[in-house]
């Protein structure tokens, strides 16, 4: 009888040949995906983890806040713009004939003057309209003896005279003081400052949101890739052993996650501008106003559109990162 050789045992015991072997796939595989790109490393089947659809949650609720936050953006600036030169002339007088007269004088004096470049009184029956809902008032009723204030809408030439500045509201006062000493000027910006002030926040707040989210996104693509790391350890030992490099090993994990974030971006992308379309439908009976000009220009859509990209190029390098950090602490 023979004596078997200890070592030639050890090598062909089930486990050992198993493991061997899918050490050697693993380095061929390795080395196949960086001459050509198209191999699969990784024993799990792609999209059956959570990480697809964590980064298409991310996505979409980024997407929708990015789309709040431009289109606030595109409310604010064309509110301002058409604001930036108005200014409304108030004439406060008991009685109508004297409030008729200044008002009179007091369109002659602003047309006179070089900066203004239109000068228009609002039509009573428009005042009549909006004071008639608080007034409790019925069709038929006489408001020309309420003392209504007459208002005269002016536009300034912004390039002249920089808009309705303090300097500029007051010589405008100082012109019709004579004529029509109970006017009163102030800026049409000034009524909405609050609401300025209000779309201001909620612009922070939307890109405060976007970086939480981009922060959230992060952190779980790094715990997704320790965790990876983590099943396949005494493999990876085995890859290196073999010849395989950190480089390497990582680039099959940032390949395998950038799959994984485009299916999610894709379709948090479908899902947030689903939202964004839905939630346009319920602004669209509100009709014109400020609301009316809050919609989102190509260029706007472009960078709803890069999002998915960014995630993608970010959970790549989270994960690339990641690895690179854990397998120089590992081996």
């Amino acid at each position: 009888m023979s004596v078997a050789d200890p070592q030639a045992n050890k090598a062909q015991q089930p486990g050992t040949q198993t493991y061997a072997a899918r050490a050697a796939r693993w380095l061929a595989a390795l080395r196949m995906r960086s001459a050509s790109g198209d191999a699969r490393l990784l024993p799990e089947n792609q999209l059956t983890g959570p990480m697809p659809w964590v980064i298409a949650i991310m996505i979409a609720l980024t997407v929708v806040a990015a789309a709040s936050g431009l289109a606030l953006r595109n409310m604010a600036q064309a509110a301002s713009a058409d604001l930036e030169g108005g200014v409304t002339v108030q004439i406060v007088s008991a009685a109508p004939a004297e409030r008729n007269r200044q008002v009179r004088a007091a369109l002659a004096a602003l047309r006179a003057a070089p900066e203004v470049v239109s000068a228009e009184p609002v039509a009573q029956d428009d005042l009549n309209a909006l004071v008639e809902p608080w007034l409790g008032t019925r069709p038929g009723d006489d408001l020309e003896a309420l003392p209504i204030p007459a208002l005269i809408d002016v536009r300034l030439d912004v390039a002249l005279s920089g808009g309705a500045t303090p300097a500029r509201l007051a010589a405008l006062r100082a012109r019709i003081a004579d004529v029509a000493p109970a006017a009163r000027i102030d800026a049409q910006a000034g009524w909405l400052a609050p609401v300025f002030r209000a779309i201001n926040a909620l612009q922070w707040l939307a890109n405060g949101l976007i970086t939480l989210l981009a922060a959230a996104t992060m952190a779980a693509v790094l715990l997704a890739s320790r965790n990876a790391l983590s099943n396949h350890r005494e493999t990876i030992e085995v890859v290196h052993m073999l010849g395989g490099t950190d480089r390497q090993i990582a680039r099959v994990f940032q390949r395998s996650m950038a799959f994984d974030a485009a299916a999610g971006g894709l379709a948090g992308l479908v899902l947030g501008i689903v939202t964004i379309a839905s939630l346009g439908r319920q602004f669209a009976p509100l009709g014109s106003g400020m609301t009316g000009s809050a919609v989102l220009a190509w260029t706007d859509w472009l960078v709803i559109v890069l999002i998915p990209v960014l995630g993608v190029a970010l959970a790549v390098l989270t994960a690339r990162l990641t690895v690179l950090a854990a397998l120089r602490r590992m081996l």
